[in-house]
């Protein structure tokens, strides 16, 4: 291993790759410590990169950077960089401790129903996994389940010991929902302690992940409001930062809004917003329409002091799919649609990757060591 930088070529190609940012994060691979190793032979330069967030897609482009930076330094013809996804758990909010099998907890919130956010959580969560993380899904909806329809999953799960359950994984991402405990069209009639216990209860007591490999990500499908289940997730689960999903129509951005200040006050970071029916583009003569209104997104998030994630548009495909259990990250993985949820995805693991880390399992446990009894006198 030839990093850190030994020989004058080396130096000089490090000093090049710190020109190089990417493109998510603004940052330069060499002083976020994501460059593993880097080799010279004769006119060849060989990088290992591990990201902090997923991007596989992306990779092709990204390397097209480093060589444009590294060719012709130091007499370089020649570049390959071998990538690699290394997502880290970053911090939970004070006095919470990381969930067990789960490096970052992310909520998909909206404040208001019917603007698509668990169509948006479940394409997210897919395109995460499409660009290479491993990715479970929580639907918090416990009156209103809906993911298991959208994953094509049905039937209870396994309980490999009677007291935890073993979440069901289709479409490459391990789910979990009230609805896959509960009779079909059987409602959920549920005073608010009953629903939230339900709700600690499948949070914590579902196997997430595989031994020795945790989620990078789970993402959460939070009910629409901001009631019980909102406050019980934001003050018990370790959530490491929220996504929030409206409409641009001034009805949805109003309760959007409280969605943004309730993860303030519990001081869980807010990635972004994620503008959903932002568009409509008739299929028979291309004309584009508001239908909604424009730019409430963007509106949004600038009173938030956070990012415009991304914009969707209203697309009867993409209902479609989700009702039939073949979300379009699924069924149109090529899609223009399928595009934006990856755009979306990676901006908001981009950005977790910038949070601070979690330290928790690196700190000492206290002991506590009585002082000895005084001499008898």
């Amino acid at each position: 291993m030839s990093f850190p930088p030994r020989t004058a070529a080396e130096t000089a190609l490090v000093d090049a790759l710190k020109t190089v940012t990417d493109p998510l994060t603004g940052k330069d691979w060499v002083s976020t410590r994501q460059l593993q190793n880097l080799v010279v032979d004769g006119a060849k330069a060989v990088l290992d990169i591990a990201l902090g967030y997923p991007a596989r897609s992306q990779w092709p482009a990204y390397t097209a950077l480093v060589a444009q930076a590294l060719q012709g330094v130091a007499g370089i013809t020649e570049v390959t960089v071998n990538w690699q996804l290394k997502v880290i758990t970053h911090a939970v909010p004070r006095g919470m401790t990381v969930l067990p099998g789960v490096k970052n907890l992310v909520a998909v919130a909206s404040g208001k129903g019917g603007v698509g956010k668990s169509t948006t959580a479940v394409n997210l969560a897919l395109a995460l996994a499409a660009e290479g993380a491993r990715v479970g899904m929580l639907d918090a909806d416990i009156y209103g389940p809906s993911q298991p329809l959208m994953l094509g999953l049905s039937g209870k799960p396994d309980s490999p010991d009677g007291k935890t359950i073993t979440p069901p994984v289709n479409h490459g991402i391990q789910m979990m929902s009230i609805g896959l405990l509960v009779a079909d069209q059987a409602p959920t009639i549920w005073r608010g302690p009953m629903a939230t216990q339900a709700l600690d209860q499948l949070l914590r007591l579902s196997n997430w992940g595989e031994p020795g490999q945790p989620l990078d990500y789970l993402i959460v499908d939070m009910p629409p409001g901001t009631g019980d289940i909102h406050l019980t997730l934001s003050q018990r689960a370790p959530l490491t930062a929220a996504v929030v999903v409206t409409t641009p129509q001034d009805i949805a951005l109003l309760d959007a809004r409280k969605g943004l200040r309730m993860f303030e006050k519990v001081s869980v970071p807010v990635l972004g917003v994620v503008e959903n029916m932002a568009v409509y583009h008739c299929p028979q003569c291309g004309h584009e329409a508001h239908i909604f209104g424009e730019h409430g997104g963007q509106r949004l998030a600038d009173e938030g002091g956070v990012k415009l994630l991304g914009s969707l548009p209203l697309d009867l495909k993409i209902r479609e799919q989700a009702d039939s259990g073949q979300p379009t990250l699924v069924s149109d993985p090529t899609s223009r649609a399928a595009e934006l949820y990856r755009d979306i995805a990676r901006r908001a693991a981009a950005l977790v990757s910038l949070l601070p880390k979690d330290y928790s399992s690196k700190l000492p446990g206290v002991q506590v060591i009585q002082p000895p009894a005084p001499p008898q006198s």
